[in-house]
């Protein structure tokens, strides 16, 4: 490849990815995008013309590079501007803001595979007409669809796919399922009445990003379907060629359920037949996670390989037997044609996911090359994937999948260890081949090592040991297997693979138990992986480069150099986005205390999805205090996962003796009853409890909002006071009690907002400069209350909100003023709402 080229291709990547990290988009995208198309193709054209002088002038060497250089730019200008076109017009599908929360009624097509939920069923729906007056509603939507008479649970949206509140379905219509859930296929044309809201999810340091997936995927709002006698069904399939796809993923699906009722690694089987994950339980997940295989738990790049390579070798031995056929095409034309195809159909039965996708298209561009009698170098093909896939999806590179994926096949080019491993492979010395398959997989393993820890801040230590077993067997039995069992009319080959994966889980569970399966760091500062790279580069250097050894050295301050740390006598604070709940992270100069764990929801709870992943990130590996305010889930739903994912040594609680989280607690920490006039002091900050009472225990008739753990934090410039739910009745005690302990420079605001709190006296005797409210986005309580936040409103208090400003920051911080942050303006992206006024 012309170095420029590969260069001006790269520059393109680059552009896309970095609009990505934009606050808000550029003006005037497209007339952008026209200037730097016209820019790149002129650039390129005269630097060619350049490059064909250069034989015949000598001092063509300078213009030369400046057109590469102009060249160059113009690419990543073009790159940048393209992305930011799309974005404008996918963002311009929206749902204006007086539309939320509103009936609509909607017609359309279910457009994926529907995915069962307790009680329900989860999918996105194509809509074709708004007949709602008025009503302006996105094309495509993530609705949840209830059966009759279940009551509402509260989530939130990093649990699941969007927050539904008070989901209910039609009774007695087409298409509920009895008591259980409503019955919705694939490709099936449907009449709803919906409730919708805009894309929101929960915003935390170093958390996942709702909106942004969301917005790749084109679900431009979320909502329920309503109970209503006009949920009709208008069709029983819509016929188009996405609707053929999903339908045949439902009927495989069904197939493996239907043989595989009770077996334990069905959802596994599933993800691998056709790259639905989302019935592998977490425990699973953990597995892998843990023995660094998560990569095979899906149909990837290398299932799509094999899978084509065994089509085309089918295809040229086919092909082969016939002299009239090959005297006009070459079989490796057929055999190439023939493995892009069937490639093409398998990534389809995928999903149609990045690492498959980008696959795909390395062996359309190869198959092309072929054919038209120009293949070029691996380096071309990896180049132009990643091109085709910006182009395909600007939105590509805010998944991890992607720099993992294309980083993994990158540093295999770099090291030549592609190169070498499928000469060995040709070989006949085994030995030889075993070893150059190693160090394959050791160049990806050390070198996907920056981009692993800055993304997950954590790396398994086991992944070559459970790699060299489960790489061979998943790719080169469970799945042929699987898919062979798709085109037969019996179960037996579904129950094979099935034993075949259980067999290897033993051994993936066996190696995931030991102790030191998993090293976790906090998040390496960007500076450290910007080294941490450079180091990877060093040292996969070609042979002839010196102290290339040196290069693992530049590898180290992403795990030796620290997340900056809170000075003695000073405390951060950060009440995290839960959804409508409750959490909050302290921590002073050596010590760390979580106060209240969020909600649980059906099996997963913000104590796993949350609160553990920020911890690991913060560089926490022991919590030396849990407190849990009170029995409420949404307060207590993910202390057990607490528990359970790092070591705590006391947990402060208002819990009865026999709640189940004091009895886990007893056999791992020092469960203590959480009462007033406890203080204790780390580092120079105070924390002392001002509610319960021990003699408020004894009221049977007490709410247990009333039994909320009341602690305030005393440090050199500042106090907060974290009230957990208490309403009128316990203000009023404190009031009582301790009316000189409750002033505070901010305050948590007690029970999200109610109106069953934050009476006048009490936001008049805590007089806090800060007032923060933790609470859902349009939650179905109305927290918080209008009332209550013109009440802190005329106490002068600054208001800060997790619903409209993600986890909230705050710095008390010796000798300086007390700072909030907001997540949300901390790390603004073009996708988030404007925050409001």
């Amino acid at each position: 490849m012309n170095p420029p080229t590969a260069a001006v291709l790269a520059a393109f990547a680059a552009g896309a990815a970095v609009l990505q990290t934009c606050p808000r988009l550029p003006p005037l995208a497209s007339a952008l995008f026209v200037a730097a198309a016209c820019l790149t193709a002129m650039t390129m054209f005269v630097h060619r013309r350049l490059v064909r002088r250069r034989q015949t002038l000598a001092d063509t060497a300078p213009l030369t590079f400046v057109a590469a250089t102009a060249s160059v730019i113009a690419a990543a200008l073009l790159g940048f501007s393209y992305a930011a076109v799309r974005a404008q017009v996918r963002l311009a599908d929206a749902l204006p803001s007086a539309w939320e929360a509103r009936d609509i009624a909607v017609t359309g097509i279910v457009d994926d595979l529907p995915q069962p939920l307790p009680g329900g069923v989860r999918f996105a729906f194509a809509v074709t007409a708004v007949d709602t007056v008025d009503a302006v509603v996105p094309r495509r939507l993530s609705l949840a669809w209830f059966a009759p008479r279940l009551r509402a649970i509260p989530t939130t949206d990093a649990i699941a796919a969007d927050d539904t509140h008070a989901n209910r379905a039609s009774a007695g219509v087409a298409g509920t399922n009895g008591p259980d859930r409503p019955t919705v296929h694939a490709g099936e044309c449907w009449s709803i009445v919906v409730r919708l809201r805009r894309p929101h999810g929960n915003v935390n340091p170093d958390g996942f990003d709702l909106e942004a997936w969301l917005l790749e995927h084109g679900l431009r709002a979320t909502g329920y379907v309503r109970e209503s006698p006009s949920n009709l069904r208008r069709c029983t399939f819509a016929g188009r060629f996405t609707d053929y796809i999903q339908r045949t993923r439902e009927t495989i699906r069904g197939r493996i359920a239907h043989a595989l009722p009770d077996a334990h690694y069905a959802g596994v089987l599933t993800a691998l037949t056709i790259g639905d994950q989302r019935a592998i339980p977490e425990a699973q997940w953990s597995v892998f996670n843990r023995t660094g295989v998560t990569h095979l738990v899906s149909i990837s790049g290398l299932h799509v390989t094999v899978f084509a390579t065994l089509a085309g070798a089918c295809a040229m031995l086919v092909a082969r037997r016939s002299t009239a056929l090959t005297t006009r095409i070459p079989a490796r034309k057929i055999a190439a044609a023939a493995g892009v195809a069937f490639a093409f159909g398998y990534v389809q039965l995928a999903g149609a996911e990045v690492p498959a996708v980008r696959t795909l298209l390395m062996l359309v561009v190869a198959a092309a090359g072929l054919w038209v009698g120009r293949p070029g170098t691996a380096s071309v093909v990896w180049l132009w994937s990643l091109v085709v896939v910006l182009v395909w999806d600007p939105w590509a590179t805010l998944a991890p999948g992607f720099w993992l994926s294309f980083g993994a096949v990158g540093l295999l080019l770099y090291a030549s260890a592609g190169r070498l491993a499928m000469r060995a492979a040709r070989s006949l010395r085994f030995m030889h081949a075993a070893y150059e398959s190693g160090r394959a997989q050791w160049v990806v393993t050390l070198g996907l090592l920056p981009g692993t820890l800055a993304l997950f801040q954590q790396v398994s230590l086991v992944s070559a040991l459970a790699n060299a077993l489960a790489i061979p067997v998943i790719t080169l039995v469970i799945v042929p297997v699987a898919l062979t069992a798709i085109a037969l009319p019996f179960d037996l080959p579904w129950r094979i693979a099935h034993a075949i994966l259980a067999a290897l889980m033993q051994y993936l569970e066996w190696l995931a138990a030991t102790p030191a399966a998993v090293w976790t760091t906090h998040a390496p500062r960007g500076f450290t992986v910007v080294a941490a790279i450079a180091g990877v580069v060093w040292l996969f250097a070609p042979r002839g480069i010196p102290g290339r050894a040196f290069g693992v050295v530049w590898m180290l301050p992403m795990a030796l150099i620290a997340p900056p740390s809170v000075p003695s006598g000073g405390v951060r604070v950060v009440v995290l986005d839960v959804g409508q709940g409750l959490a909050v992270f302290v921590a002073t100069a050596h010590h760390a205390l979580v106060y209240d764990t969020g909600p649980r929801f059906n099996d997963a709870d913000a104590g796993a999805r949350i609160i553990a992943p920020f911890l690991r990130a913060a560089g926490v590996v022991r919590l030396d205090a849990l407190v849990v305010s009170h029995a409420d889930n949404d307060h207590s739903g993910g202390a057990a996962s607490i528990l359970r994912a790092l070591p705590v040594n006391r947990v402060v609680s208002s819990l009865p003796p026999d709640h189940p989280l004091v009895t886990q607690a007893r056999g791992v920490a020092q469960p203590m009853r959480c009462l007033a006039g406890m203080r204790w002091v780390w580092d120079d900050v105070t924390f002392t409890v001002l509610h319960p009472a021990g003699g408020d225990y004894d009221d049977d008739g007490r709410k247990s909002n009333d039994l909320s753990c009341v602690v305030r934090i005393d440090a050199a410039s500042g106090s907060m006071l974290l009230t957990g739910d208490v309403e009128a009745l316990s203000e009023a005690q404190l009031l009582q009690r301790t009316p000189n302990a409750l002033r505070a420079d901010v305050l948590l605001v007690p029970h999200h907002g109610s109106m069953t709190s934050s009476t006048p006296a009490f936001v008049a005797a805590v007089a806090p400069a800060v007032a923060i409210i933790a609470a859902g986005y349009r939650n179905r309580f109305g927290h918080p209350r209008s009332e209550v936040l013109s009440r802190y409103r005329q106490a002068g208090a600054a208001r800060r909100r997790t619903d409209l400003g993600g986890a909230i920051s705050v710095e008390v911080v010796p000798g300086r003023a007390v700072t909030v942050e907001a997540e949300r303006d901390r790390r603004r992206r073009y996708w988030y709402d404007p925050s409001p006024d």
